[in-house]
């Protein structure tokens, strides 16, 4: 009698909520556990501060507040509070920042995606709000998770297929970060003195995430967290390598233009888009067709490549940095100075933003603007050499701009009109 009149029924029943994902005794890896979580979460705390960071610098790099044609977030308001006008010193800012942003955005792909592993059964545990306030938990845990997931992949997409997301990625990259960051901020304000409680307890006791009739351990939670760091560090090893020159190039498995240096001789370093790709035809870089237009104060002049040479020539060591995180050393490029340009058209001592215009017909940043303070840098050029040699088609010939810390979009190549003023 005390069994009840189906006693079948709810055996059965207890075995299937036992299969069913929110019941905890679905889980049984012995490795969950609020410590092996903690150092997970503990890792991404650092590691993500730094990735937004990073990711601002990249976007204020473009200087998208000086022109729309630099501005591939047009809406962004209030999230544009921190712009800054980007310097050139040290040259070498752009190609550390953005380095450091996808170099470790990929190295801690195996770190989140243990943390979402550890964390899974709370996704489907039920009720799914006890109060309020769990209800807002969820909602953050949702924003969080979505975010992050939504963040790697767009960012990852971006680096190794030249971005198959649909839309824009600036702008879904730029507004999916402050979303996750905001569900971020908020559970690491909640959750990090926990966590670190939970270290320092070693995982000795039972909690919340232990499963209640766990499998039999394979490996210890140090041993998983000891594979979750190998594959960190292997991907580290496969993608660092493309910031370098040389043999450390081609340890770059798993990054975009990773393998070895294109061609041979002084134009032997990376590029991101070839003459043919942008639609460049050779005609139009002809000696007797090509002319530089450079419009300002007092008119408008046309250059030939000939007339360029004949005015003073500067030499810069710079390097050139891509937004997918390769970078190369620096080059010895030579040219004119873009503040001698400008006080050719009548801007003198104190010269102007300029609006770059390229021959290019394919592929975004055909324009771009760059800052007064950019333009007054005496490294700054309008390149027709680089490393001895005039500039090979594919970087830039007849002349291309190189610019000091600036991402490598605003280094526009197949310059055919600079125009210096208001913007």
């Amino acid at each position: 009698m005390g069994r009840g009149p189906f006693p079948g029924v709810c055996r059965s029943y207890g075995r299937d909520m036992s299969r069913s994902p929110s019941s905890p005794g679905f889980w049984r890896s012995p490795l969950r556990g609020a410590w092996f979580t903690s150092v997970l979460g503990l890792v991404l705390l650092a590691g993500v501060t730094v990735l937004f960071v990073t990711g601002l610098l990249s976007y204020a790099a473009y200087n998208p507040d000086l022109s729309p044609v630099n501005d591939k977030t047009p809406d962004k308001g209030l999230l544009g509070f921190y712009l800054f006008a980007w310097p050139t010193d040290p040259h070498w800012l752009y190609r550390l920042t953005q380095g450091v942003h996808v170099t470790l955005g990929i190295t801690l792909v195996p770190v989140l995606l243990a943390k979402l592993w550890s964390v899974i059964p709370r996704l489907f545990a039920l009720p799914p709000a006890r109060s309020l306030t769990h209800a807002l938990e969820r909602l953050s845990l949702l924003l969080l998770v979505g975010g992050a997931l939504f963040e790697f992949v767009t960012g990852v997409l971006n680096v190794q297929l030249d971005y198959l997301f649909p839309g824009s990625f600036y702008r879904l990259h730029f507004y999916g970060a402050w979303v996750f960051i905001a569900a971020f901020v908020a559970h690491a304000v909640l959750k990090t003195p926990a966590a670190l409680r939970n270290v320092r307890r070693l995982g000795r006791e039972p909690d919340e995430l232990t499963a209640p009739r766990p499998d039999p351990p394979t490996v210890s939670r140090r041993g998983a967290l000891g594979f979750v760091g190998g594959g960190s560090l292997l991907l580290f090893a496969t993608t660092a390598g493309q910031g370098f020159d040389g043999p450390l190039r081609r340890t770059a498995l798993l990054a975009p233009h990773g393998g070895g240096e294109p061609g041979s001789g002084p134009n032997a370093f990376q590029i991101n888009k070839t003459a043919a790709l942008a639609g460049i035809d050779a005609a139009e870089t002809g000696e007797d067709a090509w002319r530089l237009v450079v419009v300002g104060r007092t008119g408008t002049i046309r250059l030939s490549r000939a007339d360029l040479l004949r005015l003073p020539l500067h030499s810069s060591s710079l390097p050139i940095a891509c937004v997918e995180g390769w970078s190369t050393s620096d080059q010895w490029w030579r040219g004119v100075r873009l503040r001698d340009l400008a006080a050719r058209v009548g801007h003198e001592g104190d010269p102007p933003d300029v609006f770059v215009e390229s021959l290019q017909r394919h592929g975004s940043f055909r324009r771009a603007a760059l800052r007064a303070n950019q333009v007054a840098d005496p490294r700054s050029l309008l390149a027709l050499y680089v490393n001895g040699e005039e500039l090979s088609p594919d970087h830039g010939y007849p002349a291309r701009i190189i610019v000091p810390a600036a991402p490598g979009v605003l280094n526009t190549k197949w310059v055919a009109r600079l125009t210096f003023g208001d913007l």
